[in-house]
């Protein structure tokens, strides 16, 4: 099994990439997604997030409210390390049910967004970051529905794209079209995934 960790910056096209690479047969496991299945409404990790924060994170009917938890977490970095040390431990264990019942021999792909800051580059055979120009990705936010402010705010929580390339095995740049992004991730699929996975 080749384990690719896949990373980059918020609005950087992380998940373009990791769909181009499900294309190609590889099996992604999404750690946003699990983070949002691991506080889904009967959950365990959601019963400890409301015990953290309060019913104030909570909507009417009983779900998250993400926006009023970011609205906490992001200004605050010991409330997000808080909300952090509730959600990460709960994606590993998923993420490693996930990884255990991918085929023998699969191409996996772990979309990790914080693999830098939680410390898990050393996991993977390859580390392979998604990255674009801040402006680019801010728009990409904004277009989204985020306030220009809150997207400069997300994107300076997170890790540099210093910080990344220090861990990266191949960085592809997303501030062009999809067709050269597209063509970034063939090129890096025939010279570092075709050869190892046959």
């Amino acid at each position: 099994m080749l384990r690719i960790g896949l990373t980059g910056g918020i609005g950087s096209g992380k998940s373009t990439v990791a769909g181009l690479l499900a294309a190609r047969g590889a099996v992604v496991v999404d750690a946003d997604r699990i983070a949002r299945e691991v506080v889904e409404p009967g959950t365990p990790g959601l019963a400890q997030v409301v015990e953290a924060f309060g019913d104030g994170v909570l909507t009417a009917d009983g779900a998250l409210d993400r926006a009023a938890l970011a609205a906490v977490v992001f200004s605050d970095p010991a409330a997000r390390a808080r909300l952090d040390g509730i959600v990460h431990p709960l994606v590993r264990a998923r993420t490693a049910e996930l990884v255990a019942a991918a085929p023998e021999g699969a191409v996996l792909v772990n979309d990790v967004p914080l693999l830098v800051e939680t410390g898990q580059a050393g996991s993977y055979d390859l580390v392979l970051v998604v990255e674009a120009d801040p402006e680019i990705r801010v728009r990409r936010l904004v277009g989204r529905g985020m306030s220009e402010e809150d997207a400069r705010a997300r994107i300076a929580a997170q890790a540099s794209d210093e910080q990344r390339r220090a861990v990266a095995d191949v960085v592809l740049d997303n501030s062009g079209s999809s067709e050269q992004l597209a063509g970034q991730v063939a090129g890096f699929w025939a010279e570092h995934v075709a050869p190892v996975a046959g």
